[in-house]
């Protein structure tokens, strides 16, 4: 057994956590040597106990191959945290998720996201909000995160599909309980233009307790989340909360005051939640964190000197994909694939780069992914 089979293991306890888990590898070394380790040993690591040190000595090779085998029948992927695959943002949370199971792809351009979330009972306006922000959101190049429950979840990933964008789904149970029900086809199609994620066992039923834990990586996978309706008691506000906890940008849009719907988001926003009107909003507000983002990619045309990188007063240093797009780019429009043809850069590359010239006000977006050059700042 290695470590990665290890960890697979150890993410069957339920109640391991990263919390715990760090504190085992701090005794034991290595996920093999905790496995290995005596039922005394691991009682005698604060926070394990009687009832845990039973269950990871009762974990067995055939346990962890059958899950590695459940997860090879449901077309998953399983990532630990030293994956490259593994998401940055995530990772940098403070528990992050020991194991995910990834059904489609994350992108390295996934880091740009923007989680969208609310009702299940969403009213006419919310999902017509929710669909209007991940629309837009997903045409200025975010990656839009939610958690395929019914009303704003849906009416979200459903609109970044829709707008040809990534979208994320985090799930409260396993693969082997797509929940809700009526969302599997759902499911199947945001695999295609994105993932969906979860870090629970293939087996593991929609309990009530599981979406806590799937909110905080919800919010752990963006930059930033948007509230758009959520009660009193909402998981939304859950998912908020987590947000300010890992250092995220809140948004959240207003409702009337006579509406249950908007209470939280209406709360939120007197607790200092960040008033949105537009995607645009958002865009504006994350670019302070990501006007800067971005290192130099390795292009043939910029370094034999055909695109010669341009000082742009009041701006922080471009990188060579980003002079290079700039340059290309002017005050006519210029399609994505005439973008795409003239600089050899691929989309994982290209999608970040413009993205951040569009936060920089540098170029704008057009219908029919057609951008322009337009003065800086304005």
């Amino acid at each position: 057994m290695n470590d990665y089979e290890a960890l697979i293991g150890l993410n069957l306890v339920p109640e391991m956590g990263s919390a715990r888990l760090k504190r085992l590898l701090a005794v034991f070394g290595s996920p093999r040597e905790i496995l290995a380790a005596n039922r005394g040993s691991l009682c005698a690591v604060p926070g394990i106990g009687d009832g845990i040190a039973e269950k990871i000595k009762a974990l067995t090779d055939k346990d962890i191959g059958r899950e590695i085998s459940a997860a090879g029948k449901n077309g998953l992927t399983i990532l630990i945290q030293e994956d490259p695959d593994y998401p940055e943002n995530l990772k940098n949370i403070f528990d992050p998720p020991i194991v995910i199971y990834v059904k489609g792809s994350l992108l390295r351009e996934d880091n740009y996201a923007v989680s969208i979330v609310g009702s299940r009972q969403a009213s006419i306006y919310g999902l017509e909000a929710a669909e209007r922000f991940s629309r837009d959101l997903a045409g200025l190049g975010f990656t839009v995160v939610s958690g395929l429950a019914r009303g704003i979840d849906t009416g979200s990933h459903k609109a970044a599909i829709k707008a040809g964008g990534r979208t994320i789904a985090v799930m409260g149970s396993g693969f082997g309980h797509i929940y809700p029900a009526e969302n599997r086809g759902l499911a199947e199609e945001i695999a295609q233009n994105g993932a969906v994620i979860s870090e629970f066992p293939v087996a593991t039923s929609p309990a009530r307790q599981n979406f806590p834990r799937r909110n905080r990586i919800i919010s752990g996978l963006a930059l930033g989340v948007l509230v758009v309706e959520a009660a009193r008691n909402s998981g939304a506000l859950i998912t908020a909360d987590f947000a300010l906890e890992q250092g995220r940008d809140v948004f959240a849009l207003p409702g009337k005051v006579d509406s249950l719907n908007s209470f939280g988001t209406n709360g939120l926003i007197r607790q200092g939640a960040q008033l949105v009107c537009s995607a645009e909003d958002i865009a504006d507000e994350l670019k302070l964190s990501l006007g800067c983002v971005g290192q130099p990619v390795k292009n043939s045309a910029v370094n034999a000197g055909e695109a010669a990188p341009e000082v742009l007063d009041g701006v922080c240093a471009l990188s060579c994909a980003e002079t290079l797009l700039y340059n290309i780019i002017s005050i006519q429009p210029v399609s994505l694939d005439d973008i795409l043809e003239r600089t050899n850069l691929g989309i994982p590359e290209l999608s970040p780069a413009l993205l951040n010239l569009e936060l920089r006000k540098m170029i704008k977006q057009l219908p029919g992914k057609q951008f322009i050059r337009r003065d800086h700042g304005k």
